[in-house]
């Protein structure tokens, strides 16, 4: 089946993957963004082998290779530096791309925009929908500059408080508090820092990643009762307390902390809209379906795989109905159990169990090597 014109709700990761994919097969996509500058805010990523895999079906893996960082494996370091132990993060794409990476987030954005408009969608910021009307065949919609179009379909890809999951499903539950927070610092890569690692704290978890040949991204993770944002003038400060347990390359970091520095603090929220994510010609994806913590590396890397497997599923099916029922019994699960087990990770972050949190890791990490 070939669509003739879709609507894609949001210019994020997921809704430009889907954009770029369906026109790949011929179909003419608008996209719109709230944002009038089409930003992306945020620090590094890190890019696990499925997300990677999902990537280069986009046809922007070789970009994300020359701009961000891959590498083969996961090591386990104590609070004070020292080795315990490693990950395995096999090679699941072409044999020449490893098997994790990470790059600046602004500079993943801008390879996806720079192949959006490249496809040919046409792209239009500073504006949204304000009735999404499905009475009849395909979807009716207005928007907010009073402009009216028809589409086959329409895709929600605007993130953690959609406004099309709200219009579609207006029971489905509100995104969650998780009780947890991150730290992300972008700062230089010393030589010795090849691959990502990770260190447990008491309580906390914190790790390195490189995103470039030059720099890399401290993460961090920590308990905290309140969601609350903190004053940007006080991060350098409180991030140096939280990293007050840690040395090795994780201290230097924390030692090099001021003013200056690049920190990012978030509180983690969480949600998945029950299945189906459609209602007659629209649907949501990305965040909007499944937005997780961070925990499995994967809250992107899913978003991406539901661009993929939309437009393989429109490709091969014979009416829309089919492709979307298609699309849920390929992602339900699969995202569920990433949002799912990111939350399980958290829980046992928070309860200082190490061993079943390393053993939950191994777990979710094999199974998300499997075909999507």
């Amino acid at each position: 089946m070939k669509l003739g014109k879709v609507l894609i709700v949001g210019g994020g990761i997921a809704g430009m993957s889907a954009a770029i994919l369906l026109r790949e097969q011929g179909t003419h996509v608008d996209l719109v963004e709230m944002d009038p500058e089409w930003r992306v805010y945020g620090a590094g990523i890190t890019l696990s082998g499925p997300t990677l895999r999902a990537f280069q079906r986009v046809g922007v893996i070789d970009s994300i290779m020359a701009e961000g960082w891959c590498a083969d494996g996961l090591d386990i370091l104590s609070v004070t530096g020292q080795p315990l132990g490693s990950i395995p993060t096999p090679r699941i794409g072409r044999p020449d791309v490893p098997g994790a990476g990470g790059i600046l987030r602004p500079v993943l954005a801008r390879i996806l925009r720079e192949r959006t408009l490249t496809a040919g969608v046409a792209v239009r910021c500073g504006t949204s929908f304000s009735i999404l009307d499905l009475a009849g065949p395909g979807a009716a919609v207005e928007f907010l500059d009073g402009r009216r179009e028809h589409y086959d379909l329409v895709v929600g890809a605007d993130g953690l408080h959609s406004k099309v999951r709200q219009t579609l499903f207006p029971g489905a539950p509100a995104p969650a508090y998780t009780g947890q927070v991150s730290w992300r610092a972008v700062v230089p890569r010393p030589e010795s820092v090849a691959r990502a690692f990770m260190m447990m704290g008491p309580g906390i978890k914190a790790g390195v990643n490189p995103i470039s040949r030059h720099e890399m991204y401290l993460f961090v993770t920590e308990a905290s009762e309140s969601a609350d944002f903190l004053p940007e003038a006080d991060l350098p400060t409180r991030l140096r307390e939280v990293l007050r347990p840690f040395g090795g390359v994780v201290g230097e970091i924390r030692d090099g902390l001021n003013e200056h520095s690049r920190i990012v603090y978030r509180p983690f929220f969480a949600m998945l809209a029950p299945a189906p994510w459609y209602r007659r010609s629209a649907l949501i994806i990305g965040d909007a379906a499944h937005a997780t913590t961070p925990h499995l590396a994967s809250g992107a890397g899913i978003g991406v795989e539901d661009a993929v497997v939309l437009a393989e599923e429109i490709q091969k099916a014979s009416t829309l109905e089919g492709a979307l029922q298609s699309f849920m019994s390929r992602r339900f699960a699969r995202c569920k159990a990433v949002v799912e087990n990111s939350l399980r990770l958290g829980d046992l972050e928070r309860s200082r169990e190490e061993a079943a949190h390393g053993q939950l890791m191994r777990d979710s990490m094999q199974m998300l090597l499997a075909p999507v």
